[in-house]
């Protein structure tokens, strides 16, 4: 089973509000693609987040210096600014905390410039 790259599961995009979920993974990693149907089922789960899947062999412009160790590495933005970059455990109630207490939390720190740059350039690649 191929991780597919770049393709944002199937999320209608007149649900899509202003917070992203980036998943950045790759073709060979198993936990990958074991993850893809846990991402998958929160893009559902979160019909107000607009959740993005990108091989960063694929589309290796997108991460431009950011050197992925640990797979699942997530990145997740306000729709203006990033606000967690790095890895988690590839569960769907980790991630889903993750989102709810960003969310909740106004006035979230930003992430450092190397997790904004990627996610200016994710939000490039797919507006």
């Amino acid at each position: 089973m191929d991780c597919p790259a770049a393709t944002a599961p199937s999320t209608p995009a007149s649900a899509v509000g202003p917070w992203w979920v980036v998943c950045l993974c790759a073709q060979w990693c198993g936990t990958c693609r074991d993850y893809r149907a846990v991402f998958e089922q929160l893009a559902r789960a979160h019909p107000a987040v607009r959740f993005v899947w990108v091989d960063i062999e694929d589309e290796a412009e997108v991460a431009g210096d950011l050197d992925v160790e640990t797979f699942p590495t997530l990145l997740v933005a306000d729709g203006q600014a990033a606000r967690f970059l790095g890895p988690l455990l590839p569960q769907a109630p980790v991630l889903s905390r993750l989102i709810e207490s960003l969310q909740a939390g106004s006035g979230a720190p930003q992430a450092d410039v190397l997790a904004q740059a990627v996610f200016d350039r994710v939000r490039a690649s797919r507006d």
